[in-house]
C-alpha cells in the first residue's frame, strides 16, 4: 500500500478494456518478433523496417505499460495521455505498413526452397501484425476525445491524431527523396524539400509542446489559435509544393511525364518522384482536414501531466 492508503499497482492498467487493449498488443508483438526470428526471417531494407518497426513497438508498449501498472508515469514531467495516444496512434501506423509491406515482399503462394514450413510462419506473422494494428487502433479509440467531452489531452482529437499521421506521411515522402529522387536538380524542387522539412518540424513541435504539456500559451497566442496558425501556413505551403513538384518532375521541359522503359526496378527516380507527388497530395489533404476539425477544438490547458487514470 501506497502513503495514501491505495494500491501500489494500477489496477486499472490490467482489467480495463484500455489494459486488455495493451496486453493484446505485447503478446502480438512478442508472437511477431519469435516467429519471424525463429523461421519466418527476413531481408533486405523492406524485412528489416519491418522487423524495426515490430520491435521498437514493442519496447515503447513495454515501457507504457510498465509506467502506467506503477504509476511511475506521475513522476515525469510530461502530459501522459498525450503520450500514450500518440505512441499507440504512431504504433498503429507502423503495424498497419509493416502488415502490408511483409506479406507483399515475403509472402508467396507456393512454398519457397525452405519448405511450407517458412510460408506458413510467414502468413502468421502477416495475421499477427494485423491484430497487432487493430490492437493499437483499438487504444486509439478508446483514448479519442468524444463530442462534446471538455477537451484535455489535444492529442486524443482528430485534429491531434491528425498530427501523427502528417509527421508519418512526411517520413514516407523523406524516405522517397533519399531513395535516388533527383530534388536537387532544380531550385523549385529544392523548394518543395524545404517546405516539407519544415512543416514536419512544425508538426512535431507542436506534438511535443502537447506532450510535454507546454499548452497554456505560446507568446500572445492561445495554444489552440497557435496550432490553427501553424496548421494553415502549412496548408498554403503544401498547397505550392503540391503543384510545384509535379510540374518540374513531369513536365516534358524538366521531365518524363512516363516512367523510362531503362529505369532500374526499385531504384528508378521517376517512382520515388511519384511517391513524393502523391504523397504529397496525400498530406495536403490531412492539414485541410486537420485545419477544418481545428476550428471546433477549445481544450483544457495544462503546464503539467494529467492523470485521469490514477
Amino acid at each position: 500500500m501506497d502513503s495514501q492508503g491505495g494500491p501500489y499497482l494500477n489496477k486499472r492498467a490490467l482489467c480495463s478494456p484500455l489494459g486488455a487493449a495493451r496486453l493484446c498488443q505485447l503478446a502480438m508483438g512478442c508472437a511477431v518478433i519469435a516467429m519471424v526470428a525463429h523461421s519466418a526471417g527476413y531481408s533486405g531494407s523492406q524485412g528489416v523496417f519491418c522487423m524495426a518497426a515490430w520491435c521498437f513497438c514493442f519496447a515503447m508498449t513495454v515501457v507504457v505499460f510498465f509506467l502506467d501498472a506503477t504509476r511511475l508515469y506521475s513522476c515525469l514531467p510530461i502530459s501522459w495521455d498525450n503520450l500514450t495516444v500518440t505512441c499507440a496512434a504512431f504504433a498503429t501506423l507502423m503495424y498497419v505498413t509493416a502488415s502490408v509491406v511483409y506479406p507483399l515482399f515475403f509472402v508467396r503462394s507456393e512454398c519457397p526452397y525452405a519448405g511450407c514450413d517458412v510460408r506458413n510462419f510467414r502468413i502468421a506473422v502477416t495475421v499477427c501484425s494485423i491484430l497487432g494494428a487493430l490492437a493499437y487502433g483499438a487504444e486509439v479509440a478508446l483514448c479519442r476525445a468524444r463530442p462534446g467531452q471538455a477537451v484535455v489531452g489535444y492529442m486524443a482529437t482528430v485534429s491531434g491524431l491528425l498530427k501523427v499521421v502528417q509527421g508519418f506521411v512526411a517520413c514516407i515522402i523523406f524516405g522517397a527523396l533519399a531513395n535516388g529522387s533527383e530534388y536537387s536538380r532544380y531550385a523549385a524542387t529544392i523548394f518543395c524539400v524545404v517546405v516539407y522539412a519544415f512543416c514536419f518540424a512544425l508538426t512535431a513541435l507542436v506534438v511535443v509542446m502537447t506532450v510535454c504539456g507546454r499548452t497554456k500559451a505560446v507568446r500572445c497566442l492561445p495554444f489552440d489559435r497557435f496550432v490553427v496558425v501553424c496548421t494553415l501556413l502549412e496548408v498554403l505551403l503544401y498547397l505550392s509544393a503540391s503543384v510545384v513538384w509535379p510540374v518540374f518532375c513531369f513536365d516534358t521541359k524538366y521531365g518524363s511525364p512516363w516512367r523510362p522503359s531503362s529505369c532500374p526496378q526499385g531504384r528508378c527516380p521517376w517512382d520515388s518522384k511519384v511517391v513524393v507527388a502523391v504523397f504529397s497530395f496525400v498530406n495536403f489533404g490531412l492539414y485541410v482536414a486537420d485545419l477544418i476539425y481545428s476550428q471546433r477544438i477549445r481544450f483544457v490547458s495544462s503546464h503539467v501531466h494529467t492523470n485521469s487514470r490514477m
